[in-house]
């Protein structure tokens, strides 16, 4: 069931809404020329109207029981704010990318920015210049922060109140539609930030309409999104026809579903399958491969696993199991979550079994948490050093180079780009960005704003964090979060930004990084030295990867029986303004080797 105001052209338009509770529903017509048009009742508490004289860019409401007016919840764009007029949206636009096929999920790069911090500008036009550098670096798909309609000009995006609008600052459907045009061109997949979990405080009139919350089950932004209570196949509906305009409308290529350890669904098909289900036709109406890339805290490959395995048949999962395990490697922080990780074993098993948590009993939790992995293969799983939450969710917005040195820096792009996982980055990283990324948003009420303040002091007493968080309010805290975007060409961030672009091309090119399958890997670490060795092989070709998360320089001997390969890369190389490399351009047998302190080094040999 197509919900919404749907433009047909030559003045027509049809308006469907759900509002199962209400007698009278109308639509209210304000501009240009303010009118009246009922609406007939159809089945399920649907209402509709299929009107003449209706051109795009009118501006409308819903009146409901012959009072109050409403923004339709299925906005295609709110031209002012959250609480004024939805707008009629002429979706027609010269489309350029009919060769397009997208990136297969397994050799994605992905790259997630927030519009508004990318450029100067904040817009959906002003990022397209900067795709060139993106697609030098090897980056092949991009991931866009949430753009569904927020309260005023600057947001994360998670507090959303319009699922289908797009954010008017941003540029709205236009603006969008040109970047997902202008990604294709330059062979860039671009997935999209979708939250079904919640909508935000501001704006929000969903409960006006119907029954979209349920009082079951609580999510930490208040009450649950009605999934599997009466009258739930109409909510399910919503967001499924949701998902679907994206990849249909604006040419989509992925969605990433916020966190979905907090939609609650206990009935015998989980909202998840449905909505695999739905995009996977629409990938076959239209002769190419949609993805679905679930954020979850449970460490669930049920997630994952296919239907006919008991799973609910989404594509890839993120993995948070490996960004805390080096992030505690690298900076010692042992505060919050980060109390359940800090040694080599950590990250060692998160190459190896992705979960570092499959059923182990988690002291932070103080509960056993996860399952086993072992029926998924690596490419269903997205790991990153760092992303919009790990570093907006500290009081100050700290990003990883504030944190660690730049002999740290490349550790961890090593680390992430040599993983057998798709990887994440988070905008900036890959030239040591230092601008943070605080939490901020644009509320107009006053008691809204003291509770957001009061709800970001709260969060971080769990993380024993001292002092007065930033003002996310303050239009200033947004500013601090532009990017520096011209430190890329220059000194210590260029060479970042080169060896970023040369891991990249590694991954790509040689045989035993290509093949990602659990039979081919190897690990081990050394607690007492603080290094992760690991080995990974194909047909005719190995790599072994030795990684020193020591201050200092180590003395060890070979952990696995590799002979005769040579040397490709050592972070500690001049060339990456390290100190020096200490080891051998060749391995031979029993040869005891130095690695120097927070480095990595790669040997490429043939055999397996």
């Amino acid at each position: 069931m197509r919900i919404g105001a749907h433009y047909l052209g030559d003045g027509r338009c049809e308006f469907r809404v759900w509002a199962p509770n209400a007698e009278a529903v109308a639509v209210k017509i304000v501009s240009p020329q303010e009118r009246i048009l009922p609406m007939q009742q159809q089945e399920g508490g649907y209402w509709h109207l299929s009107a003449d004289d209706i051109q795009a860019e009118t501006l409308y409401f819903y009146q409901l029981n012959n009072g109050e007016s409403r923004p339709d919840p299925a906005s295609h764009f709110q031209a002012l704010d959250v609480h004024g007029a939805s707008q009629v949206i002429d979706h027609s636009f010269t489309w350029n990318d009919s060769n397009w096929s997208s990136i297969p999920l397994e050799s994605m790069i992905i790259y997630e920015l927030h519009v508004g911090t990318f450029t100067p500008e904040g817009t959906f036009e002003a990022m397209i210049p900067r795709l060139k550098d993106l697609q030098e670096l090897g980056v092949n798909a991009i991931e866009i922060m949430p753009v569904a309609q927020f309260p005023g000009d600057r947001n994360w995006g998670y507090d959303g109140v319009y699922p289908f609008a797009v954010q008017n600052s941003y540029g709205g459907p236009q603006g969008l539609k040109r970047l997902v045009d202008a990604c294709h061109q330059h062979g860039i997949a671009v997935v999209m930030d979708v939250v079904y979990n919640h909508f935000g405080p501001e704006g929000n009139y969903m409960s006006h309409f119907g029954p979209y919350f349920t009082e079951t089950y609580r999510t930490p932004w208040g009450s649950a999104m009605n999934f599997d209570d009466a009258h739930s196949h109409n909510v399910r509906n919503f967001f499924i026809q949701n998902a679907l305009y994206w990849l249909r409308d604006y040419h989509i290529d992925a969605l990433r579903l916020d966190a979905v350890h907090a939609i609650y669904d206990l009935g015998a098909k989980h909202f998840l399958e449905e909505l695999a289900e739905n995009v996977a036709t629409l990938g076959e109406q239209q002769g190419r491969k949609l993805y679905l890339i679930a954020e979850s805290d449970l460490n669930d490959p049920r997630v994952i696993r296919p239907v006919k395995s008991g799973g609910y048949g989404i594509d890839a999962q993120w993995s948070d199991d490996f960004h805390h395990a080096l992030h505690s490697l690298l900076t010692g922080e042992q505060t919050g979550y980060y109390g359940d990780f800090g040694k080599c074993e950590h990250l060692a098993k998160a190459y190896q079994d992705t979960f570092v948590y499959d059923w182990k009993y988690s002291p932070h939790r103080q509960r056993f948490h996860g399952n086993s992995t072992s029926d998924r293969p690596w490419d269903q799983f997205v790991v990153c050093i760092q992303n919009h939450d790990q570093v907006g969710n500290r009081m100050l917005g700290e990003r990883i180079s504030h944190l660690v040195s730049f002999e740290a820096l490349k550790l961890a792009a090593g680390a992430l780009l040599l993983s057998p996982y798709i990887p994440l980055l988070f905008m900036g990283e890959e030239y040591a960005e230092e601008a943070p990324f605080i939490y901020f948003v644009s509320h107009s009420d006053p008691d809204l704003i003291r509770a957001v303040r009061q709800g970001r002091k709260q969060e971080f007493a769990a993380f024993h964090a001292q002092g007065e968080p930033p003002d996310p309010e303050s239009s200033e805290t947004f500013l601090r979060c532009k990017l520096n975007w011209e430190k890329r060409k220059e000194g210590k961030h260029q060479v970042l930004w080169s060896l970023y672009q040369h891991l990249i091309q590694l991954r790509n090119t040689i045989p035993a990084l290509m093949k990602r399958e659990r039979q081919s890997l190897e690990v081990a670490s050394d607690e007492a030295n603080k290094i992760v060795f690991w080995r990974r092989w194909s047909e005719g070709n190995q790599i072994l990867c030795l990684m020193n998360f020591n201050q200092s320089d180590v003395n060890f001997g070979p952990v696995f029986p590799v002979s005769d390969g040579h040397k490709i890369l050592d972070s500690a190389d001049k060339k990456w303004l390290g100190s020096g490399s200490l080891l051998p351009e060749t391995l031979t047998s029993g040869q005891e080797l130095t690695l120097r302190s927070q480095s990595f080094a790669l040997y490429e040999s043939s055999g397996q």
